[in-house]
């Protein structure tokens, strides 16, 4: 690995003429951009990568550094980050480090239900650097396996000072999402990432929550003539039912099935949410309304009048009809896990305790292993989920081993990383 100044030594513009450019400026698309001519500028910014990522990694093959060990080490460890994510169940929480002496990256793979909204939160703190996240959605097309679908970017200020970056992501349909986290080059630091699932719209009735949901999308009506195009949310009569998105009322005409209604156009999403049985409306058509704003109250008017009070709750797609509202409104109860392991690890060298030690592909128990690993092998922990470390090999490979089959060795590569960063995070 060559040395900072080495690094800085060998970098030349093949265009702009930059000399004697630190690392960060020549590493920055803005700084390469007003270096050059305005022609040269106009063509940049036409053809402008459309990510901070990508803008980035095009200015580290516009400053030619694509063609050494460094920069092409940071190019390929985004592809292989995508291509080996490890596999994250949701909510989860991992505290992890980056580090100036190699050029990586980190991804976790997710699955997400229609209706469901990957909030993730990433803090962290050290020297001035920029973090890149990218959500990638899994495709079927192997000449292009990831769709990227979201990002985000933040500068840590140069005070050392923790800085938070945050995605947030609603998926239309089922399916596997890779999430990816990487440092610009040269940078040492420590984050935490937070991954939490939840629910796309708010719910529907005040006060209540899932246990309130006693009759589901799909069950059988009118004898088994008409299947149920909704869920069924049970509450005292009178209860306020709420807005779930912002949207407009489109129409608060009755009907025989469903007595006074209202049908609120999201028309963000490209959907229409019903509310049926009310005993009495609280809005007028036309009105536009904002999430938690008073629709009505809950009641047993249309054919609802010989059951409980009860709001009768759908949703309907454009181009599609009715679709299951549960995973839209189904509130999320469960936490991230608490970081039980020893934080003290992170950054360190350790070895394995025992012979054929299971090395996961997630923090978790269950599932097969990727494979056994030796006694006293030694690896490097690069984060810390629940009670689990996530390890590195000498060969780059890596994945979650239990803390308690590791006993740390030697010196710590984190103490001087904490050095270089100003104490590093505290948690």
């Amino acid at each position: 690995m060559r040395s900072l100044t080495q690094f800085r030594r060998s970098v030349q513009f093949t265009k702009c003429s930059v000399s004697h450019a630190t690392v960060s400026t020549v590493l920055a698309a803005s700084v390469v951009l007003a270096a050059c001519s305005p022609s040269d500028t106009f063509r940049a910014l036409r053809s402008a990568p459309a990510t901070p990522y990508d803008r980035y990694a095009q200015a580290l093959r516009d400053a030619g550094l694509d063609s050494t060990a460094l920069g092409r080490e940071w190019l390929a460890a985004s592809d292989s980050a995508l291509r080996t994510p490890f596999a994250a169940s949701l909510p989860a929480r991992e505290l992890g480090i980056y580090t100036r002496s190699e050029a990586r990256a980190v991804a976790y793979r997710i699955v997400l239900r229609d209706g469901q909204r990957l909030r993730t939160t990433v803090r962290a703190d050290g020297p001035a650097a920029r973090l890149y996240l990218d959500l990638f959605e899994v495709t079927t097309d192997t000449a292009r396996p990831f769709a990227h679908r979201a990002t985000a970017a933040t500068m840590i200020p140069t005070d050392s000072a923790a800085a938070m970056l945050t995605l947030d992501y609603e998926a239309t349909r089922n399916t596997e999402f890779v999430l990816r986290l990487q440092p610009e080059l040269l940078r040492s630091g420590r984050f935490e990432v937070t991954m939490q699932a939840e629910p796309i719209l708010a719910f529907p009735v005040e006060g209540l929550g899932n246990g309130a949901i006693q009759s589901f999308f799909g069950a059988s009506r009118g004898g088994g003539n008409r299947s149920h195009h909704g869920i069924d949310i049970f509450a005292p009569r009178g209860t306020p039912v709420l807005a779930a998105t912002d949207g407009v009322v489109r129409s608060i005409s009755p009907n025989s099935l469903g007595g006074n209604v209202v049908w609120l156009s999201d028309e963000r999403r490209r959907q229409t949410l019903y509310y049926a049985h009310l005993d009495r409306h609280a809005v007028s058509e036309g009105a536009r309304v904002r999430v938690g704003d008073t629709l009505g109250f809950v009641g047993t008017t249309g054919n609802a009048r010989t059951t409980a009070p009860h709001l009768h709750f759908g949703m309907y797609r454009h181009g599609q009809g009715p679709v299951d509202p549960l995973p839209y409104v189904r509130l999320v109860l469960a936490k991230p896990p608490a970081l039980t392991a020893d934080t003290i690890g992170l950054g360190r060298e350790a070895e394995t305790r025992v012979a054929n030690t299971p090395l996961r592909e997630s923090p978790s128990a269950s599932g097969p292993a990727l494979r056994r690993v030796p006694r006293a092998t030694v690896v490097q922990i690069m984060g810390v989920s629940a009670n689990w470390y996530r390890v590195q090999f000498a060969d780059g490979t890596g994945g979650y081993l239990a803390a308690g089959a590791l006993r740390l060795t030697g010196d710590s590569s984190a103490t001087v990383m904490r050095t270089q960063a100003g104490g590093g995070a505290n948690h």
